[in-house]
């Protein structure tokens, strides 16, 4: 009777192990920790800096001069497109749900658990770290300087808020996150070359209309960029089993598994 409980037992063991080293990405105390405090952290500093941060007043605004802004990014100022502000809307909403592409396949959809944990911190990183730097910086959007925009629209919190660029950074992490992602589970899919195309042109596209729209400088959209697109690489890849092995052998009361990193 023991022998058989021990087989029962192994078998169950062997299954849990074979099932979880299917997966690319494990969960660790620390490393998950340390990115949730960490959020949450920013988030709450970011939150006070946003408090702090006031308006731009009438004074502010009869001081700024064109010249103030660096060549490169002058660029911006004449532009202010209300269709190309609500196009960067659409692609920044419509990044958000293509991690549910993870839902058509039997092996991320019974991994989604894990996926959703790991957007979930993605966007918590990418989300606070953005509206820290956006009320610390307190630059100016381009339209700001823009005669022909109007005045309450330049009285705003938000009109502070030009570096980074949120739109691109978030699009650009749930763009890069999804690549990313794919392409652990699928390592040899001939499909790579197009998602990682995808995913890198989606944010780039963001970045310009929200040049075109106003609302950031060419700087702006260029760090947001960068940061989103790390944010969305760096958290899957800590999460990654590495050197990762699964071995089960026959004991003497029964199955052996062993699992090593």
């Amino acid at each position: 009777m023991r022998s058989k409980n021990w087989l029962i037992l192994s078998g169950v063991l062997l299954f849990v192990a074979i099932s979880e080293a299917q997966s690319p990405y494990y969960f660790n105390k620390k490393t998950d920790g340390i990115i949730l405090l960490s959020g949450g952290v920013v988030t709450g500093v970011g939150l006070y800096y946003r408090s702090q941060t006031s308006m731009l007043s009438m004074d502010d605004l009869a001081s700024l001069q064109a010249t103030d802004v660096n060549s490169f990014d002058r660029i911006a100022i004449e532009n202010y497109s209300t269709t190309a502000d609500r196009w960067s809307d659409v692609f920044w909403g419509g990044s958000h749900l293509l991690p549910l592409v993870f839902l058509s396949h039997t092996n991320t959809r019974n991994d989604i658990g894990k996926i959703a944990g790991l957007y979930g911190e993605v966007f918590l990183l990418n989300a606070s770290i953005t509206g820290l730097i956006k009320y610390t910086a307190r630059r100016s959007r381009p339209f700001v300087y823009n005669p022909d925009v109007d005045l309450d629209k330049k009285q705003k919190r938000t009109a502070r808020t030009a570096f980074l660029s949120g739109h691109t950074s978030m699009t650009a992490a749930n763009c890069f996150f999804t690549a990313k992602v794919f392409s652990d589970y699928y390592p040899d899919s001939s499909w790579k070359p197009f998602v990682w195309t995808g995913a890198a042109l989606v944010p780039a596209l963001t970045g310009y209309l929200r040049i075109k729209a106003g609302k950031h400088y060419p700087t702006d959209t260029i760090a947001g960029y960068v940061l989103g697109a790390m944010v969305g690489v760096l958290v899957p890849q800590l999460h990654k089993n590495r050197d990762s092995h699964l071995t089960a052998f026959g004991g003497g009361n029964g199955v052996v598994v062993q699992w090593r990193f």
